[in-house]
């Protein structure tokens, strides 16, 4: 399965640093279409690797969210796998489209390393993400690399206030990944899968899970008020719409964000967690299309 809900945490990045490249004056439909194919066809890829991994290793026989093709016989292991490799040949084909057109060869080691982060997320003898380390390579790749490489992909350089926003969005990313795993917190370790909701225990991710939701608020009000302070030229005009523009993403990813965490505080767990996934999925999305409007009003 593609799993739907983990799909944002591939387009919102691409939406946030498209609004970047809009905000320098560098915006490049194709190029943005080709940054969003790539994120896409990466996030189905390691979704299908996920799948298969966790399968054959027996990890999802006891999982309690929606039945996986691997684990459920619905499709045959090595099928999968096929349809993961795919889904990372497309990716690969479209990010050497992306170098052919910059001229950046360098963006093919990245390119190599986002596949590899994919595959070895539960994937090869030691998967990182058994070992707790699957939320900081989540932050790096659909945070920092998807949100500043689609601005860089089109304007050539990446602002501090760029880079500010991708955390806050690879945060969000990463609360997608831990309450998946504060799903699964009571079956992983019969596996030998520590992942970061195991290692903390129970009470101190949800702690966390909720301070990657709120976080986030702060960093992208932040980035579109040090855009603002980037752009100059004051005046009482301009501070109105100032007010405005910072105004706007508060109030809205204030909400977005208690929506998220709510179901996590009072304690849900098991399937209770699954709409959680789904709404932390709407919060990012939201996320990337708010903070990038903002940061073209910033301008």
């Amino acid at each position: 399965m593609v799993r739907l809900r983990t799909l944002p945490a591939a387009v919102a990045p691409v939406i946030l640093g498209a609004g970047a490249a809009v905000a320098l004056g560098s915006f490049s439909l194709p190029r943005t279409l080709l940054a969003a194919g790539v994120a896409l066809a990466l996030q189905i890829g390691s979704n299908l690797a996920n799948d298969y991994s966790d399968g054959v290793r027996g990890t999802d026989d006891e999982r309690t969210g929606p039945p996986r093709l691997t684990a459920s016989g619905l499709v045959k292991p090595s099928s999968v796998k096929r349809a993961a490799f795919g889904c990372f040949g497309v990716a690969a084909l479209l990010g050497l489209v992306v170098v052919l057109l910059t001229q950046q060869w360098w963006l093919i080691l990245a390119g190599v390393a986002a596949v590899a982060a994919a595959w070895f997320y539960t994937g090869g003898p030691r998967p990182y993400g058994y070992a707790g380390l699957g939320e900081v390579f989540v932050f790096v790749f659909f945070g920092l690399m998807a949100t500043c490489g689609t601005a860089y992909i089109q304007g050539g350089s990446v602002p501090g206030w760029v880079w500010v926003a991708a955390c806050g969005i690879g945060l969000i990313a990463c609360s997608l990944l831990m309450v998946n795993n504060l799903r699964d917190i009571d079956t992983d370790p019969a596996h030998g899968k520590r992942t970061l909701a195991v290692r903390l225990g129970d009470a101190r991710a949800r702690s966390v899970f909720v301070a990657m939701v709120y976080l986030p608020v702060a960093l992208g009000v932040g980035a579109v008020a040090w855009a603002l302070l980037a752009r100059g030229g004051w005046d009482e005009v301009s501070l109105g719409v100032a007010a405005l523009v910072l105004l706007v993403p508060l109030i809205i990813l204030s909400w977005a964000a208690h929506r998220v965490v709510g179901p996590v505080v009072v304690g849900a767990t098991g399937r209770d967690l699954i709409p959680v996934l789904r709404n932390a999925g709407f919060y990012e999305l939201v996320y990337g299309v708010v903070i990038a409007l903002g940061l073209v009003g910033a301008f």
